[in-house]
């Protein structure tokens, strides 16, 4: 990063930017830098040439860097759409995405190779979309749809409660479970007198974290898959 630093108004960008603000899990092994000249590149330095007005340059842990909108527009290019939405979900985690400032950008990049892959993965936002509170709620919902599988209700409320995810006419839910949002002791209480009532109401309950959900979505769909045609025989 000292290189940048060096040689203003170079900025980190790509995926050495994404690093910095959070987009990834791990430090990128090579060091990417956009300059507004083009410059012959040293290993292990990738360097882009755009000529970046102000509002697409940003600091981050002290270091000159892409903004967070221009930074998932240039990442993007090379990313698969899933990946897109992962990292705008992740920057809204964070509760640093927003969404006038990429929209901004979109209208500044018209013709930039990350453009259509981000207007896609904004979909989530439109108002007509299913209600979803969280990340882990958009990919469930994301993992549900490509295989196939009937769509659920999101935060739908049965039973006196709001279920994650539910199937009306198979009356079976997900709960979608993350630590910071269930690891209390009183979550854990609240969690099995919930269970115990959905029990009861003739609803059934199944749990899916978030690292199941990363690691290994073909087993979550194969276990939803047999759930609800099980449940829709019990009818």
């Amino acid at each position: 990063m000292a290189a940048v630093l060096a040689s203003p108004p170079s900025v980190a960008s790509h995926w050495s930017a994404a690093w910095l603000w959070g987009l990834l899990q791990s430090r990128p092994g090579t060091l990417h830098v956009t300059c507004p000249t083009s410059r012959r590149a040293r290993r292990p330095f990738v360097t882009h040439t755009a000529d970046l007005p102000s509002v697409d340059r940003d600091v981050r842990d002290r270091i000159p860097v892409t903004s967070l909108p221009r930074t998932i527009l240039d990442v993007a290019a090379d990313s698969w759409p899933k990946t897109v939405r992962r990292h705008i979900e992740r920057a809204d985690e964070a509760k640093e995405f927003d969404l006038r400032s990429m929209h901004d950008l979109l209208g500044r990049t018209m013709g930039h190779r990350g453009w259509a892959k981000v207007c896609a993965a904004l979909d989530i936002y439109d108002d007509g979309a299913p209600f979803t509170r969280s990340g882990l709620e958009r990919r469930f919902l994301d993992v549900v749809r490509e295989a196939g599988l009937p769509e659920p209700a999101m935060n739908y409320f049965v039973a006196g409660h709001e279920v994650d995810a539910y199937w009306e006419a198979e009356r079976f839910a997900v709960e979608l479970d993350v630590y910071e949002t269930h690891g209390s002791r009183l979550a854990f209480e609240d969690n099995r007198v919930r269970d115990d009532e959905f029990l009861l109401a003739g609803i059934e309950t199944t749990r899916v974290t978030g690292p199941r959900l990363d690691r290994e979505p073909a087993a979550v769909v194969d276990s939803l898959r047999r759930h609800l045609a099980r449940r829709a025989g019990i009818k």
